[in-house]
C-alpha cells in the first residue's frame, strides 16, 4: 500500500515538472510591413490579421480608379510584407494630321503633247486624330487612337496633260457634250472647239441629258453621304455659275427634261441598300419645276412607289417619244407606253418579255427606242430557248420591232445578242426624194454569249432590210455595249449631207456615216463614258 502511493506521487512530480518545461507563445501586438508608392518607401506597423488594403488606409495613402497594387488589396498580411502601389493614369490628346491631296492626271488635246496645265488645284485636307495614353508611374505605356474626325477633305488636283492627236477637225451641227473623268465637256460647232462645261470631277453618268434646244444640261452627281447614290442637277450650258440643285437623291434609271420645257425634269428614284446591286427601285414616275433663282417646286408623282414586276427590284427605265408626251417604259418583263393625258389606263404593255434568269445580282432590262415619226418602238426580245433548256435561260435574243397603230410585234434580227440597244436615226430624205430612216444597233461577236461578248455595229433599213456591218473593222477589238453607246446629230455634216451617228469606242468619240461607212476619231483621251447631241 506504501508503494502505490510512492509511485503516484512520483508520477505526479513528472507530470508537473513537464508542464513548467514548456514555454507560453507569446502574441506579437504589430506586424511590420512596407509600402512603396510615388517614388517613396514607407514602413508601416499594424495588428496581426490585416490586410494590405488596410496597411495602405492606415497611411491615408489616397488611390486612383486605375492604380495597381502588389500583393492583391485583400492579402493577409506577415511580417515584412513588401507592398508596392503603381500609379496609372489615362490621357487624352488630339493631333491634328494633314492629308495630303491627290494628284489626278487627265489626258487633254487641248495641250500640246506633254504640256500640262491645272484644271483644278489641290488642297490638302485635315483630320483629328484622338489618342488614349495609358501612363504607369510616369511612364507611358500605350498609346491606341479611339476617334478620327475629317475636319476637311482633301480636294484632288487635276492636271491636263496635252497628248498627241492627228484629228482633222470637223464640222459638226449643234452641240455635241460628254462626260470624261466626271467633267461635263461641249463640242460645238466644230471637233476642234472644246468647252468646259462641268468641272466638279464628280459626275456619275447616271444622268447625261441635254435639253432639246441644247441649252441646258441635266446630270447627276456623286454625294460625300455615304447612304446617298447621287443627286440630281442641272446647268445652263455657257454660264457656269447657273447650276441648280434640283433636291432630288438616288436616280440610277432614268431622269429627262419634259418636252416642250426647259425648267420640268422627270425621273425615277431607287432607295440605297448596302447589298448588291445597291439599291432597291422605286419604278415610281416624278416631275419637278425649278426656276432660275434656284426654287423648285415639290414632286409631282405621276406613278407612285410600285414592285415594277418580276425583278422590279433593279428597277424600270423610260424613254420619250420624239416631241410628245408619251413615255415608253421597258422593264426585266414587258414593253409598254405610259401616256399622262389620259384619264384611264394610263399604262399599257405592249410586249411581254420572258424574264432573263441572270442568277447574279443584276437583272436584264431590254434597250428599247422610239422611231423618229413615234409609230414604232425598236427593242430587243428574249427569244424561246433551242431544245430543253427553260425559257428563263434561253441565250437567244431578237431584235424586234413593235408597230404602235396596227400589227404584232415583228421579229427583224435573230440572235443579235441581249445588249443590241437599237438606236432609230432622224428622218432622212433619199435621193428619190422618199422619207424614211435606220436603225442602228449593236451585233453580238458571240451571239449565245451575249452577256460577256464584245459587239459590231450594224445599220438596216428601218424594215429590217439592207442590214450591214459598218464599225469596227474585222480585225479590231469589238465594242463594249453601253446601254448609251451611240447618238445621231442633230443635222446632216455640211461635209457628207448626211446625219451621222456618233459612237463609244475604247473610251474615244468616232463618228460614223451609216450611207458610206466612213468613220473619224475625233477625240483622244481614252475616258469618255457618255454623250449626248442636240
Amino acid at each position: 500500500m506504501r508503494l502505490y502511493h510512492s509511485t503516484f506521487f512520483l508520477g505526479l512530480m513528472v507530470l508537473l515538472l513537464a508542464a513548467c518545461a514548456v514555454a507560453p507563445e507569446v502574441t506579437p501586438a504589430f506586424v511590420a510591413a512596407q509600402i512603396q508608392v510615388d517614388g517613396q518607401i514607407y514602413q508601416v506597423e499594424v495588428v496581426p490579421g490585416s490586410t494590405v488594403q488596410e496597411a495602405i488606409q492606415s497611411l491615408e495613402i489616397s488611390m486612383g480608379a486605375l492604380d495597381r497594387v502588389e500583393p492583391p488589396s485583400y492579402t493577409v498580411l506577415t511580417a515584412g510584407t513588401e507592398i508596392k502601389i503603381t500609379r496609372v493614369w489615362e490621357e487624352f490628346e488630339v493631333e491634328q494630321v494633314v492629308i495630303p491631296y491627290e494628284q489626278q492626271l487627265q489626258p487633254s488635246e487641248f495641250l500640246t503633247s506633254g504640256e500640262q496645265q491645272p484644271l483644278q488645284l489641290g488642297e490638302n485636307g485635315l483630320q483629328e486624330i484622338t489618342y488614349r495614353r495609358l501612363v504607369e508611374d510616369g511612364v507611358e505605356i500605350s498609346k491606341n487612337p479611339i476617334k478620327t474626325v475629317i475636319v476637311k477633305e482633301p480636294v484632288a488636283q487635276i492636271m491636263l496633260v496635252g497628248v498627241q492627236t492627228s484629228y482633222s477637225p470637223l464640222n459638226i451641227p449643234g452641240r455635241l457634250i460628254y462626260l470624261s473623268e466626271g467633267n461635263a465637256w461641249m463640242l460645238e460647232g466644230t471637233t476642234a472647239n472644246r468647252i468646259p462645261v462641268v468641272s466638279t470631277g464628280d459626275l456619275d453618268g447616271r444622268v447625261f441629258r441635254l435639253s432639246e434646244d441644247g441649252t441646258w444640261l441635266l446630270f447627276t452627281r456623286r454625294d460625300e453621304d455615304e447612304d446617298i447614290i447621287n443627286t440630281l442637277w442641272a446647268t445652263e450650258i455657257g454660264n457656269p455659275e447657273m447650276v441648280i440643285d434640283l433636291k432630288v437623291e438616288n436616280v440610277i434609271h432614268f431622269a429627262d427634261w419634259v418636252p416642250g420645257s426647259l425648267s420640268r425634269v422627270v425621273y425615277s428614284t431607287v432607295e440605297a441598300r448596302q447589298a448588291a446591286p445597291g439599291w432597291q427601285a422605286n419604278n415610281n414616275l416624278i416631275y419637278r419645276d425649278f426656276s432660275l433663282s434656284g426654287w423648285v417646286s415639290n414632286q409631282e408623282y405621276a406613278i407612285g412607289t410600285n414592285s415594277g414586276g418580276v425583278y422590279g427590284w433593279w428597277g424600270v427605265d423610260y424613254i420619250y417619244a420624239p416631241n410628245d408626251a408619251r413615255l415608253g417604259y421597258v422593264g426585266p418583263d414587258q414593253v409598254g407606253i405610259y401616256d399622262d393625258r389620259l384619264e384611264e389606263n394610263q399604262r399599257s404593255q405592249i410586249l411581254e418579255i420572258t424574264p432573263l434568269q441572270t442568277r447574279g445580282n443584276w437583272a436584264w432590262v431590254p434597250g428599247a427606242q422610239w422611231s423618229p415619226d413615234g409609230l414604232v418602238i425598236y427593242t430587243v426580245n428574249h427569244a424561246p430557248p433551242p431544245g430543253s433548256v427553260s425559257p428563263e435561260e434561253s441565250p437567244n435574243f431578237d431584235l424586234t420591232a413593235i408597230p404602235l397603230v396596227s400589227g404584232e410585234p415583228i421579229p427583224l434580227v435573230s440572235l443579235v445578242g441581249m445588249f443590241a440597244y437599237p438606236l432609230p436615226s432622224p428622218i432622212q430624205i433619199h435621193a428619190s426624194g422618199e422619207t424614211g430612216y435606220q436603225v442602228a444597233y449593236l451585233q453580238a461577236i458571240f451571239p449565245t454569249q451575249s452577256d460577256t461578248s464584245r459587239y459590231r455595229l450594224r445599220v438596216m433599213d428601218r424594215d429590217g432590210s439592207n442590214q450591214r456591218e459598218l464599225f469596227p473593222p474585222a480585225e479590231a477589238p469589238g465594242i463594249e455595249p453601253l446601254n448609251d453607246w451611240g447618238v445621231w446629230s442633230p443635222a446632216e455634216l455640211e461635209s457628207t449631207g448626211h446625219h451621222v451617228l456618233a459612237i463609244l469606242y475604247q473610251g474615244n468619240i468616232w463618228l460614223i456615216d451609216t450611207h458610206s461607212g466612213e468613220s473619224w476619231q475625233i477625240t483622244g483621251d481614252g475616258s469618255i463614258n457618255r454623250m449626248d447631241w442636240q
